[in-house]
């Protein structure tokens, strides 16, 4: 299993950027830098406690779609739907 590490970068300003890096068991690594939007933070991840934890659930989304060295190295969240046109649908959570 792949463990995600997710730290943001700058302060509450948006778009929010986040450095994650995703480490399996063998210990190889890849580290991605993701942006989040306002509108992406509040209409698809206003279900989750935290932006971090969004992030998380998207990378997890990610994993179970492609490996770890097949996602961009940078991405907005925004982006994932033109990949996986069910992004929106699944990653919504109920507040």
């Amino acid at each position: 299993m792949t463990e995600i590490e997710v730290n943001r970068l700058a302060d509450e300003q948006f778009p929010l950027r986040f450095r994650v890096r995703l480490v399996d068991e063998d210990g190889s690594s890849t580290e991605h830098d993701v942006r989040l939007s306002r509108s992406d933070c509040e209409d698809l991840g206003g279900g989750y406690p935290t932006s971090e934890a969004f992030i998380c659930a998207c990378l997890e989304f990610l994993l179970e779609r492609e490996a770890k060295e097949s996602i961009l190295p940078s991405f907005d969240v925004s982006q994932i739907s033109t990949y996986f046109p069910e992004f929106d649908r699944q990653i919504i959570r109920p507040s």
